[in-house]
């Protein structure tokens, strides 16, 4: 039997130790996100194991990497379940509030730990990697990307923003593409994220086991700066677009060829503008147009949210943006629209829903003011740096 054949007996994600080097004195701790089924979206219960597993390995002297993947081949991760979060904020015995903050406390702890783990982390990015995901892929010291990789942040379409650290790493990306990606759910592939810097190789999937084979041939110290040498050495050979046979299999860039187009959209003094020029545009070319029509499906007042987030998060620290995206969130939910988002898209399957404003224009500045109100408890994440 297959490990995704029982989904009953199994954890959501599995834990084990592969021995390294000729006499297996070290080992390489191997993280797979198992609900296969549900494209390994990130539950409340996976964040927890991750969050008791990663310490211990960090702290172990005889772990010399950590190995980051996703069950079976259609994602490593689509994101948070933010069914499951919509589910327990709409019980009747349940604060909505209450819920929001332990999930997104507890995700946005994990995603930061990852930007800081002391040890070469490898995340191997194939197939979806969406919202929650990309925030877990992000933060790796190593992010390996596919052909099959695809990535985005769809949170405009559910009336939420592009959490997990993305008021970070979007502002980031070249030029204006970061604020085009936030607004319009973007799609990218693995020559977008390496051009935008989500990703350091490109290593084709049918690779996977062959790099895990030598990691185990491979000889390890135990110092994570010369280990992580050693691992950029060994994934050189396997992501080096000399060869010929792995130029072939990486797809195209349309974040690389449209930016100077995606440039001039962004590049209006209001964001009715910035949308009025996105949504209007008459090139011929699919992937901008799918851009666009996110971009006219999603919440109008969840692009006010995004852009003034976005803003003013540009020369904040890491710490400081998941702080600030937790008040956020926990807003976003206490608002309401976050919940017709999810009912539409994800629970009732219409695709229509009922947003609060028409348009970007209608959207009462009040009311995206109310999205930044801090916390009224102390920030769970106070301690992060």
């Amino acid at each position: 039997m297959s490990r995704s054949e029982d989904q009953r007996t199994e954890p959501p994600v599995l834990f084990s130790e592969i021995p390294l080097g000729p006499h297996g004195q070290f080992r390489l701790g191997r993280a797979t996100l198992n609900r296969p089924r549900a494209l390994n979206a990130l539950g409340r219960d996976m964040i927890g194991l991750l969050l008791e597993q990663l310490p211990r390995w960090a702290e172990d002297p005889n772990i010399v990497a950590v190995w980051l993947d996703g069950e079976g081949d259609r994602a490593f991760c689509a994101g948070g379940d933010v069914v499951q979060v919509y589910l327990s904020m709409t019980s009747e015995d349940r604060y909505a509030e209450d819920e929001a903050l332990d999930y997104f406390s507890h995700e946005y702890r994990l995603d930061h730990m990852i930007h800081v783990f002391p040890k070469p982390l490898i995340c191997w990015g194939n197939g979806i990697v969406m919202g929650g995901g990309l925030g877990l892929m992000v933060g790796a010291g190593t992010r390996v990307v596919t052909e099959q990789t695809r990535i985005a942040m769809p949170e405009i379409t559910i009336s939420l923003f592009p959490d997990v650290g993305g008021s970070w790493f979007l502002n980031r990306m070249p030029g204006h593409s970061g604020r085009f990606v936030a607004l319009t759910a973007a799609h990218l592939n693995a020559s977008d994220a390496l051009f935008a810097g989500l990703a350091d190789r490109f290593i084709p999937h049918g690779a996977h086991e062959r790099v895990l084979q030598a990691m185990r041939d491979e000889h390890w110290s135990g110092d994570p700066h010369q280990d992580q040498a050693r691992l950029d050495r060994l994934l050189r050979g396997y992501s080096h677009l000399g060869n010929a046979g792995i130029r072939k299999q990486l797809p195209a860039s349309p974040l690389r060829q449209h930016l100077d187009r995606i440039n001039d959209l962004v590049d209006h003094p209001t964001l009715a503008e910035t949308v009025h020029a996105i949504c209007g545009l008459t090139d011929n070319d699919p992937w901008l147009q799918q851009a666009a029509a996110n971009l006219r499906q999603g919440s109008p007042t969840a692009a006010h949210v995004i852009n003034h987030q976005l803003q003013r998060a540009r020369h904040w620290s890491l710490a400081e943006v998941f702080r600030a995206e937790l008040e956020l969130a926990v807003n976003c939910c206490r608002l309401g629209e976050f919940q017709e988002g999810v009912r539409a898209l994800l629970i009732d399957k219409d695709k229509q829903p009922r947003w609060r404003y028409p348009d970007v224009e209608s959207v009462e500045q009040q009311f995206v003011d109310a999205h930044f109100e801090p916390l009224p408890q102390p920030n769970p994440l106070a301690d992060l740096e």
